[in-house]
C-alpha cells in the first residue's frame, strides 16, 4: 500500500503484481454494460436491499446468474421466483435463484446486503463476520462489495479482523450518497442529474466532506450557478440525505459492480480500509477510486479547496 500524503487520505491501493483480466462518478444516465461471458453475482441477504439488488441486476442484464443467499431460504427463493417471473415482461434473461453459500465459488463479485428476517435492520457483527469469513474462504480473488448504509465499520473489520486484502473490500454506500447529492443539486439548478458532478470523501454519515468548491452543474461551477444563500440551503439539505434508501443503495452497488466487471475507468466515492498507525489498525474512509476485476485498482486524488482539505483532516482524526 502506497504512502499517505499530508493533508488528506491519498494512499494508493494499486497492486502492480496482480494482472488485469480485462481492459464521471454519476450513476445516472449510464448505458448498461452488456455481459460478454457467463457472470455470477452472489448477494448475501434477501432483505429489502438484497431484493432490490437482485432485481436491478436481473432487469439490466448485468449478469448471467444472480444468487440470493439468506438463512431464511424460503424468502430468498420466493423473491428469486418473483423476479424471474418478471423476466418475460421486462425482457431480461438473467436467472435469479435462492442458493446456499457454498455456491458462491466462482462468483465474479459477492455483495453483502441485509437479512430477510430483519428487512429494515442489518446483520449483527457476529453474523457479518461469519459471512465475510465464508466469502474469504470460498472466493479467493473476487471483490466483496458491502452495500449497506451501515457497513462502513465492516469494511475496516473485514480487513483488520477477517484478514481480507484491502483492495478486495469496497463499501458502496457513498456512491448512493453522491447520487442523492446529484439529484437535489439538479433540482436546485434546473439541470439533469447526469450533468451534475460533486464528490464525497471523509467519513459519512458523521463526518462527510463534500467537494462543493469544485462541484459543477450543467457545465458551470456550482458556486456560479447558485447564489450564496441558495448554496447554503443546499448544503443544509445535503446533511439530511444520509442514509440513502434501499433503491438508491442498490443502484449504487450495481453501478459500481458494472464498472468492476467491465473495467470502466470511471471513478466512484467508496469506503475503503486504510491504516491508522494506531488502534484500531484500520478504519474505513470514503475516497474516489477506480475499480477492476480484483477490486480497487487505484485511488484518485479528490479536488478540494483548502478549507475542505482541513475538514477532511479533521474527519479522519475523529
Amino acid at each position: 500500500m502506497g504512502p499517505q500524503l499530508a493533508g488528506y487520505c491519498t494512499m494508493s491501493l494499486r497492486v502492480n503484481a496482480v494482472p488485469r483480466e480485462s481492459a464521471g462518478t454519476a450513476i445516472w444516465g449510464e448505458a448498461p454494460w452488456k455481459k460478454q461471458m457467463p457472470t455470477t453475482i452472489a448477494i448475501v441477504g434477501a432483505g429489502t436491499l438484497g431484493g432490490a439488488l437482485a432485481y436491478r441486476f436481473a432487469a439490466t442484464d448485468q449478469a448471467t446468474r444472480v444468487l440470493l443467499i439468506d438463512p431464511a431460504a424460503g424468502i430468498a427463493a420466493g423473491k428469486a421466483l418473483d423476479i424471474n417471473q418478471a423476466g418475460p415482461v421486462e425482457r431480461f434473461d438473467t436467472r435469479v435463484s435462492g442458493a446456499q453459500f457454498d455456491e458462491v465459488i466462482g462468483a465474479s463479485t459477492v455483495v453483502l446486503a441485509d437479512p430477510a428476517e430483519r428487512p429494515d435492520g442489518d446483520w449483527t457483527r457476529d453474523e457479518a463476520t461469519h459471512w465475510l469469513e465464508q466469502a474469504a474462504g470460498l472466493v479467493r480473488r473476487a471483490p466483496l462489495v458491502l452495500a449497506g448504509a451501515g457497513h462502513r465499520s465492516l469494511v475496516a473489520h473485514a480487513v483488520e479482523t477477517v484478514g481480507i486484502a484491502p483492495r478486495r473490500v469496497i463499501g458502496s454506500a457513498p456512491v448512493g450518497f453522491s447520487s442523492a447529492l446529484q439529484a437535489i443539486t439538479a433540482l436546485e439548478t434546473g439541470t439533469s442529474p447526469s450533468q451534475v458532478a460533486v464528490s464525497v470523501v471523509g467519513a459519512p454519515p458523521a463526518h462527510p466532506v463534500i467537494g462543493w468548491s469544485h462541484a459543477t452543474a450543467g457545465g458551470k461551477a456550482l458556486e456560479q450557478a447558485l447564489s450564496p444563500p441558495r448554496l447554503q440551503q443546499l448544503r443544509q439539505r445535503a446533511a439530511r440525505l444520509w442514509p440513502p434508501g434501499p433503491y438508491t443503495l442498490a443502484a449504487a452497488a450495481v453501478s459500481l459492480i458494472s464498472a468492476i466487471l467491465s473495467g470502466s475507468e470511471r471513478t466512484f466515492s467508496c469506503f475503503v480500509a486504510r491504516p491508522t498507525g494506531g488502534v484500531p489498525a484500520m478504519e474505513a474512509t470514503a475516497v474516489p477510486v477506480r475499480v477492476g476485476p480484483y477490486g480497487i485498482e487505484s485511488e484518485v486524488e479528490p479536488s478540494l479547496s483548502q478549507r475542505e482539505q482541513v475538514e477532511l483532516e479533521r474527519s479522519l482524526s475523529t
